[in-house]
């Protein structure tokens, strides 16, 4: 237990420099974007002091370096900025969105899992026939079809013609199908290829032959045994792909006009929001890392040989 929470205590600690490269680097990518933000952020027909002002309220009228440190200033004493226009607080708006965003994801995650993991089974069980075709045709055609493209296919065939899915908006479970479906498509697809690689080679173990011998049925064999020992490859595949989806929301967000972080992202970079922008991201990258540190972590309990340190 003690190697664990230190295992742990590193993980979180590598955090740290993985946020700050992150903030850092979008601090000047964003600023290397051509055009004044002060003057999108007023429009067009604002005055020369409107815009100044504005300019002021976010600083960019001071070095680059000062507002480097003004920036991270405020974020250790939790002021993450606001709207100079709006005056609404970018932790607000963010903290508004992010559960629907996690929502989503964890939706399409569990979408993924229900469908891969039966069908990689079943494909590896039966190898070679026609199950297994299917099931290989079946990964191919998700990862080939992207959210842009079955997102309004989805929305033509269950909104439009059929009528039994709300089109868009955040809300209830019914809103909560298509999109997760769009965003759960590629990763249940890839799944579906990793857990039947995974089972196939299980087996082939000694222990599978001699769960065999001792009379076990076959069902007990493969979901108790096999797919246990099989399960790393899939975590391993879970939490790198979190962040994926987390970006595939971005544009399924917009598709089904879903109210989470990335369309609030979308829209946070056409208005030129300096500080709305870099939250959204540093909240999905604080997020993308500790899902792949508890990911870390699940090894240790999948299988107790793998060592977190």
């Amino acid at each position: 237990m003690r190697a664990l929470l230190i295992a742990l205590l590193r993980r979180l600690l590598m955090i740290v420099p993985v946020l700050w490269a992150v903030v850092t680097l979008v601090f000047l990518l964003i600023h290397l974007v051509p055009g004044d933000p002060a003057r999108q952020l007023v429009g067009e027909n604002a005055t020369e002091e409107q815009v100044q002002k504005v300019r002021a309220d976010l600083g960019l009228d001071k070095p680059l370096l000062t507002q480097y440190t003004d920036y991270w200033t405020g974020l250790f004493q939790g002021d993450w900025g606001e709207n100079p226009v709006t005056r609404q607080g970018v932790f607000t708006r963010i903290s508004s969105r992010y559960p629907a965003t996690i929502k989503l994801t964890l939706a399409s995650m569990l979408i993924a899992i229900l469908i891969s993991i039966p069908l990689g089974v079943t494909a590896a069980t039966h190898r070679g026939t026609f199950i297994d075709g299917l099931s290989t045709f079946t990964a191919l055609l998700g990862i080939s079809l992207p959210s842009f493209a079955l997102g309004p296919l989805l929305i033509l065939i269950f909104s439009v013609e059929l009528g039994i899915a709300p089109v868009s908006g955040g809300g209830g479970l019914a809103n909560l199908i298509l999109p997760s479906i769009t965003l759960g498509a590629a990763l249940s697809a890839i799944l579906t290829r990793i857990v039947r690689s995974s089972v196939l080679e299980e087996l082939g173990e000694d222990y599978v032959r001699t769960a065999r011998a001792k009379g076990l049925l076959e069902r007990t064999v493969v979901y108790k045994h096999v797919l246990k020992n099989g399960l790393i490859p899939v975590v391993t595949v879970l939490g790198l792909q979190f962040g994926v989806l987390l970006a595939g929301a971005i544009i399924t967000e917009r598709i089904f006009s879903w109210p989470g972080v990335g369309s609030l992202l979308v829209d946070s970079i056409n208005e030129r929001d300096y500080k709305l922008t870099q939250g959204c991201i540093l909240v999905i990258a604080a997020t993308y890392v500790l899902v792949n540190t508890a990911t870390d972590i699940a090894y240790r309990f999948l299988d107790p040989r793998i060592k977190t340190d």
